[in-house]
């Protein structure tokens, strides 16, 4: 079975074609957006006029940054309330996004902080327009938030079709604008989608054909894009791979290739697009005896063997080796394995193998 009740508009004009479904969703909106993006994308400067010309007022929360927090989300909600909105707008990568749908949540439901990751608390959500700046996360098509705690240093998501956006705005040339290093971090982690849409055990071959083309479309367009930024078709192209990789998970969910990466993001500020990368080859070795049939689909489709694959992403600036002690590495690995990520993997790691895992990103 496949499920996405998001309504998508791609492409150049994007925005005006679902102008009619937004325009339906309320009378005020929330817009959700970190400090600087929304506005350097050129999106406020397209859904402001919009928004006031069907008769809409909004209010601006301009404060989620990279790893949106639950306190961010608290006062999200805060804001919501207060100023008397009916949806929301979130605009930006997957931060924007994902703490959108949390505070979406959190404002329907009247939910407590320790109460966000309660399933039988959400029970309605507020309606979600979702506007992607980058090509990597597809939160703009998937039912998940990903949350970090401050309190307990815990990166962790959580999924409720209720947050689903129910309209996705995908206009490349609001990409245009990404640097170098966020275009490449977000694009590998809209690969590491693709391939956990193979790896997961909630598979479904009906997604192949789109994996296995998404998975393409960022191997032939990557090193054009990072050469040259401003070309609209290379961001055209990684757009729709990264929206075909939220596509997948909203379907397969991620695996141990997500849940190993979030210590390092949470305790070392590392992109998460980033650590899947470093993590990228490690975990494809580690998944292959488990997938031999799936891993035999997909490299016929791509006409090319693992290890040219391999040294195609050796070509990017992505495995990074950090000094971080064996005993920290160590203290991660309850958390991992418990993860539900790790849980629907195809292959369970033992404390030794994600240890061995671990390490392989350890300078020295």
């Amino acid at each position: 079975m496949l499920y996405i009740p998001t309504r998508i508009f791609f492409g150049t004009g994007a925005l005006s074609k679902a102008q009619s479904h937004i325009t339906k969703l309320g009378k005020k909106a929330l817009i959700v957006c970190g400090k600087t993006s929304a506005q350097k994308s050129g999106v406020m400067a397209d859904i402001l006029p919009l928004l006031a010309k069907n008769g809409i007022s909004h209010h601006v929360y301009a404060k989620v940054s990279e790893n949106p927090t639950t306190d961010m989300v608290m006062e999200g909600k805060e804001e919501y309330g207060t100023h008397l909105c009916d949806f929301i707008i979130g605009i930006g990568g997957g931060s924007p996004m994902d703490a959108a749908k949390a505070i979406s949540l959190a404002a329907a439901n009247n939910l407590a902080k320790h109460q966000l990751y309660d399933a039988n608390l959400q029970q309605r959500a507020v309606p979600i327009v979702a506007i992607p700046t980058t090509h990597g996360t597809g939160s703009e098509v998937t039912p998940y938030s990903v949350l970090t705690d401050l309190a307990s240093h815990k990166k962790a998501g959580f999924g409720s079709e209720l947050i689903f956006p129910r309209i996705a705005v995908i206009n490349p040339q609001y990409m245009l604008s990404q640097s170098y290093e966020v275009s490449l971090h977000t694009s590998i982690d809209a690969l590491s989608h693709l391939l956990e849409g193979i790896y997961s055990t909630q598979r479904n071959p009906l997604l192949y054909p789109m994996i296995f083309r998404g998975i393409r479309l960022i191997m032939d367009n990557l090193s054009l894009c990072l050469k040259t930024p401003r070309h609209l078709p290379y961001r055209e192209a990684l757009a729709l791979a990264a929206t075909y990789g939220g596509i997948a998970i909203a379907h397969t969910s991620t695996t141990l290739q997500h849940a190993i990466g979030y210590p390092f993001t949470t305790e070392y500020g590392i992109s998460h697009g980033l650590v899947n990368g470093m993590f990228m080859e490690a975990i494809m070795r580690f998944y292959a005896e488990a997938l031999q049939d799936e891993f035999d689909q997909l490299f016929a489709a791509l006409d090319l063997s693992m290890q040219e694959f391999f040294e195609w992403l050796e070509g990017f600036p992505i495995k990074i080796q950090l000094e971080v002690t064996d005993c920290q590495l160590k203290s991660w690995i309850p958390q991992i394995l418990a993860a539900r990520n790790t849980i629907i993997s195809p292959r369970k790691p033992t404390e030794d193998q994600l240890f061995k895992l671990l390490k392989s990103v350890q300078k020295g």
